[in-house]
């Protein structure tokens, strides 16, 4: 049993951290999926200058590392502090990790969603945006009631994938940002335990054992949403969780 006992006390020390992580990703969510949408459309628009603007920024997000968006928007801040952020009394916000590593995550899933959603959108029957016109439907109305149903539908499993992918890349949030008083997350708890006994394989082990956990719920989660979203059809295929070779 005293094999279990530095697991367990890794799996208390982690707990906390793991919350920031958490944090970071479901902070990021609401807004990323609203911009995407708006993003796609913007893609799809038949005004060239929208669409070239919306082409080219999703390009240019997905197209950098993440890292490096981090530094980018991270020194950006810092370039803006004396002659912006003070004189308005918001630099204690606009260089808080806590604001600033939600706002660039947004800015990334914004890109990747957004090509998930154009794609899903490219696939939307055109006779049935086009019977919903005959009908005298309006955007708004053809938008709500024929494409977005059909968009949904399409993109969620991708989407669940950019969800799981997004969380996974807020461990990279602290290795720029700065931490401020015990505001840690996994990876930096790991490391700061890492650097007490040089046990690498326990302390990273039990962190990625909290993204495996946390990854698996998020699954399931969405999962369910898709099952609700494909209520309509007599028999949906469920997501598998583990390898075919397992069961």
């Amino acid at each position: 049993m005293e094999i279990f006992v530095p697991i367990v006390t890794d799996l208390e020390f982690l707990a906390k951290p793991s919350l920031f992580n958490l944090y970071f990703a479901f902070a990021s969510i609401p807004a990323g999926f609203v911009l995407a949408v708006f993003m796609a459309l913007g893609k799809a628009s038949s005004n060239k200058l929208i669409s070239t603007l919306s082409r080219g920024y999703i390009y240019a997000f997905r197209g950098s590392p993440f890292f490096i968006q981090l530094f980018m928007f991270y020194s950006m801040a810092l370039a803006f502090n004396m002659s912006l952020w003070k004189p308005l009394g918001i630099d204690w916000l606009m260089l808080h990790p806590l604001f600033l590593g939600p706002a660039i995550l947004v800015l990334n899933t914004t890109a990747y969603t957004a090509e998930i959603f154009y794609g899903a959108l490219m696939t939307v029957p055109k006779g049935e945006v086009e019977a919903a016109r005959a009908f005298g439907m309006s955007r708004v109305q053809q938008f709500r009631s024929v494409v977005w149903p059909h968009l949904i539908r399409i993109a969620w499993p991708a989407y669940t994938n950019e969800v799981v992918f997004l969380f996974h890349a807020t461990a990279l949030v602290y290795f720029t940002l700065p931490v401020i008083d015990d505001q840690k997350d996994l990876m930096n708890k790991a490391g700061e335990l890492f650097e007490r006994d040089y046990n690498a394989f326990l302390h990273f082990s039990v962190a990625a054992l909290y993204f495996l956990v946390i990854s698996f719920a998020i699954f399931f989660v969405f999962g369910l949403v898709y099952r609700r979203l494909m209520r309509h059809l007599p028999q949906v295929q469920k997501i598998r969780f583990l390898p075919r070779w397992l069961g």
